[in-house]
């Protein structure tokens, strides 16, 4: 018979009555610490941060990975950069704007410390100088290198994830918006 993690050790015997060892003061105190409360204490979170439709919208976006990219399209087969995230946002019911340009200035500016999952990011790109022309939508930040991931239609690759310290992207940063229902 072969041990499961279902099974426990002393399945088919008899129960004895083991001594049950209190654990030590130094044990309960690690025990508290190891849950991580004391990281949250007098932190404000948002309140209006709802992760089941963070997590639908990631879906939603990730779903469309490798869809090729086309100049003005707004999905579901192929999407220029707006098109794709007034797409992903769409699905979800929410607005926000038709191009990036637009995106950018209809939605809530943020500090970079403040980014989460699901914010838009915005970047030049060769052909609009030092204005709005590349938006993606924020997959994950590190808090510790100021770095974050996002997804976003590619002109040169379609729908894929890019890191903000890639070169092409690095240098092109132009900051994040919050987009509220």
């Amino acid at each position: 018979m072969a041990i499961s993690s279902v099974m426990p050790l002393n399945a088919g015997r008899k129960k004895s009555k083991a001594k049950v060892r209190k654990p030590a003061k130094t044990e309960i105190r690690y025990k508290e610490i190891d849950n991580y409360d004391f990281l949250y204490d007098g932190t404000d979170f948002d309140e209006e941060f709802n992760v089941s439709a963070v997590n639908d919208l990631m879906d939603e976006a990730f779903s469309h990975v490798g869809a090729r990219y086309r100049s003005g399209s707004k999905g579901p087969s192929a999407f220029d950069c707006s098109g794709f995230t007034s797409y992903v946002y769409g699905k979800m019911n929410i607005s926000i704007g038709s191009s990036s340009r637009d995106q950018y200035a209809r939605n809530t500016p943020i500090k970079d410390s403040e980014m989460m999952t699901g914010d838009l990011v915005f970047f030049t790109s060769p052909s609009s100088g030092r204005g709005v022309g590349h938006v993606g939508i924020v997959v994950d930040v590190d808090p510790e290198t100021h770095t974050f991931s996002f997804i976003h239609a590619s002109s040169q690759h379609g729908v894929k994830v890019s890191q903000s310290n890639e070169g092409y992207y690095a240098k092109r940063y132009i900051g994040a918006r919050r987009v509220k229902e």
